[in-house]
């Protein structure tokens, strides 16, 4: 172990902004259910048996089945001697062949181009057409490790290398996917939070954004605008009146948009439709239509669940030319995106049709997963409403609930006592009672003297509803404890 004396690296000599960077999914309460779970195996007797990991969605991790296409094509790609096998299909063949003959050396273990193998780009391409119904162009088409790793080539180019006020600000909804705060903190740029209406499904107001940027602009240089659709806390789905508004908002301040749309599969509200940024940009002709726009997407939700194998893309478009060559500049320093990634995010934007063999069991096991989350979706949100204390939006969307918990004073002071914020007094105290793991709403931030939390609507049907029916026990004995 090295000492204060001896090493380079030291809390006063570390990059500050690493420091100031947090991420509440994988925070102090995620850390302390991986010890209760290892007290558990170690045969360690607590007041439940299995820690449940509601903090992240980790679709397969609670449970959820991997859809056969995704896999079989996979397993050809990564040994493709199993062609010769019976056992898999024609299209999977097909299907794993194309991406192998565009891979170097016919080999998923070979490098591909810094922006994806040229086959997936142009499929991405395809699908995004079919779905906006405006052309979509393969080179404006960028795979990455996951779309984290797509946002933060983003934001990269949107820095401005200058500190205090001079820093780029960036838009972010508050509540937030903790990945923005996090990176911006990293970037050392400025954060500018604009408030989802709570009272009003979540959605994003007008008044509110211009408020959030003119107090702003004092202190940074405002550059883009985030948002995430369907919401990542919130469970919330833009109507395009909504989304219109914003892109009108982002022309007049001459905003970049980052348009976060991971959870485009996952719309389960009557009514609720997903509309891409995309095709409302489109739609609105001059001069939206040639607005700086980055639209990103992920192969660890929807349908799938994919998460381990981070495969992502972004469709960046109506950028300069000479800005796009700094952009490739930058994204070939990474070497290129996991090519075993790449391969299933053309699963998802190019999977079986009907007429090929795969085609009844690929929609079969799709659906079943889309209506599972559905039906979780409406348990949460009714189970949370019918508890004293506590509101919770309808979940629209998404894989999220994000209910707001109304603490008694006595527990906002004990929390206070024990250094926590309410709501980290809260949640871990869920935790250490019911082995429940969720994240405070701290950590996605909040609208001042609220709390909540977040918790996954992933676990399995009949395990979701034992938790909830825990969840409620310890609630309702929490509030007699500090009323």
């Amino acid at each position: 172990m090295g000492s204060i004396k001896e090493n380079v690296l030291t809390l006063e000599t570390l990059n500050p902004n690493v420091i100031e960077l947090e991420y509440a999914v994988r925070g102090p309460i995620v850390i302390r259910a991986t010890e209760l779970e290892r007290k558990i195996a170690a045969g360690e007797t607590l007041p439940f048996k299995k820690v449940v990991k509601a903090n992240i969605g980790d679709c397969h991790a609670t449970g959820q089945q991997p859809i056969t296409f995704i896999r079989q094509v996979l397993a050809l790609c990564t040994y493709p001697s199993l062609m010769d096998s019976a056992a898999f299909p024609s299209d999977v063949k097909a299907k794993a062949k194309r991406i192998l003959d565009n891979c170097k050396g016919q080999s998923v273990g070979s490098y591909s181009d810094s922006c994806g193998l040229s086959v997936v780009r142009e499929d991405v391409a395809a699908y995004i057409s079919a779905r906006d119904g405006f052309p979509s162009d393969p080179n404006n088409i960028i795979l990455s490790t996951g779309a984290s790793d797509g946002i933060k080539s983003i934001l990269l180019l949107l820095l401005t290398g200058k500190g205090g006020s001079e820093r780029a600000g960036i838009m972010i909804p508050i509540p937030q996917y903790p990945l923005y705060s996090a990176v911006i903190s990293e970037f050392g740029a400025y954060p500018i939070p604009y408030y989802l209406d709570e009272s009003d499904s979540w959605s994003l107001k007008l008044s509110e954004l211009e408020r959030a940027i003119g107090e702003a602009r004092p202190q940074c240089k405002p550059k883009a605008i985030v948002v995430i659709n369907p919401g990542n806390p919130t469970g919330s789905v833009l109507k395009k009146e909504n989304i219109q508004e914003i892109i009108r908002f982002a022309r007049k301040e001459k905003l970049f948009l980052l348009a976060d749309e991971v959870y485009q599969h996952n719309v389960y509200a009557e009514g609720a439709q997903f509309f891409s940024f995309k095709q409302v940009l489109m739609e609105m002709g001059e001069p939206y239509n040639t607005m700086e726009l980055a639209s990103f997407m992920s192969a660890s939700k929807g349908y799938m669940g994919e998460c381990g194998f981070r495969g992502g893309y972004a469709e960046v478009i109506n950028l300069l030319p000479e800005v796009r060559a700094h952009y490739y500049k930058s994204i070939s320093a990474k070497l290129c995106p996991p090519v075993i990634g790449q391969a299933v995010i053309d699963c998802v934007v190019n999977p079986p049709v009907p007429g090929d063999p795969s085609f009844e069991l690929f929609q079969k096991e799709k659906d079943f997963v889309l209506a599972q989350l559905k039906e979780k979706a409406t348990l949460v949100t009714k189970l949370f409403n019918s508890i004293e204390g506590i509101s919770c939006n309808e979940v629209s969307g998404a894989m999220y609930a994000f209910p707001r918990i109304y603490l008694p004073e006595k527990a906002i002071q004990a929390a206070k006592v024990a250094g926590q914020s309410p709501d980290s007094f809260y949640c871990f105290a869920l935790l250490e009672e019911t082995g429940i793991c969720t994240v405070p709403g701290s950590g996605f931030r909040q609208a001042p003297g609220s709390f909540h939390f977040r918790t996954t609507i992933l676990p399995q049907v009949e395990e979701l509803t034992q938790v909830l029916t825990k969840f409620k026990e310890f609630h309702l004995n929490f509030l007699a404890k500090y009323k």
